[in-house]
């Protein structure tokens, strides 16, 4: 099982006092939560927002793990711990976060755990209410090669299955991709290092749909370049049915190692790698669906006292205004001393590469540190994130238990959509703020008819005649356009 203690220690070696830097920025951060075991620890997976306003996440907890909800205000309630049955049959460490179905349900996996005679994860769902149900247990196959140990989350897509990735297991156990139903039929899709010097990767990260369709996702090593031991990573495409297409093999000079990536509102796909570039410690890229790749900013290296951080562990988020959003180890920040060279930052990179620091972690005491997933943008226009260290001192070695926080920069309300694709007919939820006494809803311009169950989400049909782009919601506050832009499919 893969701790996230080892993934801290490795990130920053020995211990030492971290140098003081004034960071000139007017955001306003607050921490929300701050674990202290009794109510988890060590959330390192992105939250989500559900229909219903609050947010959604795990901690993985030493190896256990919980699910939890909280309020936008900080009011958190554990809906589930794992391990709950003998054996840890229900499952146990989900080092992923949650998705929010189509049907209302939450699904998610864990890395460990599940029934049998075997624990190497489980796929589940959740409802709103805490109702767990595991769905499948990996390793049901001999050698395992159904997969094993699933990092990274889930996505849905426009077919309503379920997409992810194991980080071990399949045919040549170095990582799989399956497809899910939400009855729990897997269906194994791809057995990486199925090439001669697996030039077509080693052990994927999370999915992502792109506007076209296609399946896109990284894999943190292997790619046709030996400039990395092991090689340096890929980005790949891969069809619904199972057919790999390796879109970029990094080299190295130019990252190793990337995070999850995202299609931007320009159709390009951006990312991070936790390795390599410039200053060998990370970089920002951008590359086109036909693989042209152009590094956008390069971390400087390691003991550099450089307030912009190194090595981030997350992807990126495209926010409202069009800038791209992410975490990163490091920073410089101020005086934890269980953090070398800083304890984390957020950060802003435009598309063109200029990045600004906004927050370092850790300024004040029982702060967070270490800010291991990404970002989230709710419907507020606000930012909401993690840290997996710091706060509490009840965990073990001292270095606190993790925190949640929340990071205001004076971007507006929006709404999104919950799914980002569908066909005519469809029913699609929409999620926002003060929605109740909205008078039209409309995509690309098209008027849909609509209910509101919620303050918090509206459900539009997709009407005859709409085409691809943003959704716009006339709400007493004004007119709220969407995030993202929602494909209709033929």
């Amino acid at each position: 099982m893969r701790s996230p203690m080892k993934r801290f220690v490795n990130a920053f070696g020995p211990f030492a006092l971290c140098a003081a830097t004034t960071l000139l920025q007017a955001e306003s951060f607050s921490t929300l939560v701050t674990f202290d075991k009794t109510n988890g620890a060590i959330p390192n997976a992105p939250l989500v927002q559900g229909t219903d306003g609050d947010f959604y996440g795990t901690t993985s907890d030493f190896g256990n793990g919980t699910v939890f909800k909280i309020s936008s205000s900080g009011v958190l309630t554990t809906l589930y711990s794992f391990c709950a049955q003998t054996g840890c049959t229900d499952g146990s460490d989900p080092l992923s976060g949650l998705i929010q179905a189509t049907d209302g349900n939450f699904y998610g996996t864990t890395f460990a755990g599940g029934p049998g005679s075997h624990s190497y994860g489980t796929v589940y769902r959740i409802t709103r209410l805490g109702s767990l149900t595991t769905l499948y247990s990996f390793c049901a196959k001999t050698k395992c090669a159904d997969g094993a140990n699933p990092e990274a989350g889930l996505m849905q897509a426009a077919d309503g299955d379920f997409y992810g990735s194991t980080s071990e297991g399949g045919l040549n156990e170095v990582g799989t991709i399956f497809k899910i139903t939400q009855a729990g039929v897997l269906t194994t899709l791809y057995s990486f290092c199925a090439q001669t010097g697996c030039t077509d990767g080693l052990h994927p990260s999370g999915l992502v749909e792109a506007t076209d369709g296609s399946l896109l996702g990284t894999t943190s090593a292997g790619g046709a370049s030996s400039a990395c031991d092991q090689g340096c990573g890929t980005i790949f495409t891969i069809t619904p049915h199972g057919t790999l297409t390796t879109l970029y093999s990094f080299a190295g000079t130019d990252g190793q190692s990337p995070n999850a990536i995202i299609q931007g509102t320009d159709g390009n796909l951006y990312g991070t790698t936790y390795g390599g570039g410039a200053g060998n410690a990370g970089t920002v890229f951008k590359i086109t669906l036909a693989g042209a790749l152009t590094t956008l900013y390069s971390f400087s290296a390691l003991n550099t006292l450089d307030i912009h951080g190194f090595k981030p562990t997350s992807g990126l988020i495209q926010a409202t205004d069009g800038n791209f959003y992410g975490t990163s180890q490091g920073g410089s920040g101020y005086n934890y001393d269980d953090c070398v060279n800083g304890c984390g930052t957020l950060f802003r990179i435009t598309p063109t590469g200029t990045l600004t620091t906004l927050h370092l972690f850790c300024s004040q005491t029982d702060c967070g540190a270490v800010p291991y997933a990404g970002l989230i943008q709710a419907t507020s226009g606000e930012f909401y994130g993690s840290t997996e260290w710091g706060g509490s001192d009840s965990c073990s070695a001292g270095f606190g238990c993790g925190t949640l926080f929340s990071l205001s920069i004076g971007l507006g309300s929006f709404v999104e959509p919950q799914t980002t694709s569908g066909k005519v007919g469809a029913e699609v939820k929409i999620l926002g703020n003060a929605l109740t006494g909205t008078t039209s809803v409309t995509f690309n311009g098209t008027p849909a008819a609509f209910s509101i169950p919620a303050s918090s989400v509206i459900t539009a049909t997709v009407p005859v005649g709409a085409t691809s782009g943003l959704l716009q919601v006339v709400a007493p506050r004004g007119t709220l356009s969407s995030n993202v832009p929602f494909t209709v499919v033929p």
